[in-house]
């Protein structure tokens, strides 16, 4: 007689080491079945050949993750010049070669055209949507569909290494959310005249997460404390303005009420919210008016981070 195990209730957040050629859903999968946990949800696709931060929200903390989405990512990467591929990655088809004779201070004056504030079109072999399909269908299928350049911000794009013998670039790039590295690689081979694909992605830092604090699937297996790896559910929030509520401010809030504070700003700020020492939830305050955006259930506690 086979009995179905109960998964339980975990709150919190694991900054998981995603591996190389593992999707990461699959990922999802693997670690919320090492946990037995009853929820849980990642925050933003890395490429199967990506390997890096993908933090995974159990219980309460997926309420926030929408704010590690939209955060600010940190990223090694390699490109290999001289090949073009469909997929802008080392998972496509070569579809153009050409000959590589750029120097590191082309390479450095092409790099100025990948930082600050730019546009970029989105590459087909991505997830967005068009009449409810990813892209990467219609591409599979050879279709092609017109996208709108988007606005990011590229806030570092450090050139760190170039082989001209084996004709690979590596960058550390820090970016806006949105921001797809592989069109970067492949915007930059051909401004350089040669094509480029990327060989190589890590994503070093999601948010302000430690870094130190990743571990991997292997890691997980063995280790026995596994809840003790987990960081707040507050932490989605932890570059966010914290406002703190007195008991009966905070009771307000939780039944959806908008409330006074002596503080004020002029800009509406998302902001986290903590009744004491607990924290309660994502608002949004304007003024010296603060109501609620987004509540943890009170039928138990966190610890704030």
């Amino acid at each position: 007689m086979n009995i179905k195990k109960t998964r339980r209730d975990l709150h919190g957040v694991l900054l998981l080491d995603k591996p190389q050629s593992m999707t990461s859903n699959d990922a999802l999968q693997k670690v919320k079945w090492l946990f037995n946990a009853k929820k849980a949800g990642h925050t933003g696709a890395l490429d199967p050949l990506a390997t890096g931060m993908l933090p995974i929200c159990f219980g309460e903390a997926t309420k926030f993750s929408q704010y590690l989405l939209d955060s600010d990512k940190r990223y090694r990467v390699i490109a290999k010049l001289g090949e073009r591929t469909d997929t802008s990655d080392a998972d496509g088809q070569i579809i153009c070669t050409k000959p590589v004779k750029v120097t590191g201070s082309q390479i450095n004056q092409a790099l100025t055209h990948f930082r600050g504030n730019i546009l970029q079109v989105p590459t087909m072999f991505s997830a967005l949507k068009y009449q409810g399909k990813p892209l990467y269908q219609y591409a599979r299928q050879g279709i092609v569909v017109e996208r709108e350049a988007r606005p990011i911000t590229v806030y570092e794009n450090q050139f760190i290494q170039f082989d001209a013998i084996k004709n690979e670039l590596t960058l550390e790039i820090h970016c806006s959310k949105g921001t797809y590295i592989r069109t970067i690689i492949d915007d930059l081979g051909e401004l350089l005249g040669c094509g480029a694909h990327v060989i190589y992605l890590r994503r070093l830092q999601v948010s302000n997460y430690p870094i130190e604090n990743m571990v991997t699937l292997e890691q997980l297996q063995n280790i026995e404390l596994k809840d003790d790896l987990l960081m707040p559910v507050d932490s989605p929030l932890q570059d966010r303005p914290k406002v703190t509520l007195s008991d009966t401010q905070g009771k307000d809030i939780l039944l959806g009420r908008t409330i006074e504070l002596e503080s004020s700003t002029q800009v509406e700020t998302l902001v986290r919210i903590y009744q004491g020492k607990q924290f309660i939830g994502a608002g949004i305050m304007q003024n010296n008016k603060l109501s609620s955006k987004r509540l943890i259930s009170t039928s138990w506690y966190v610890h704030t981070f």
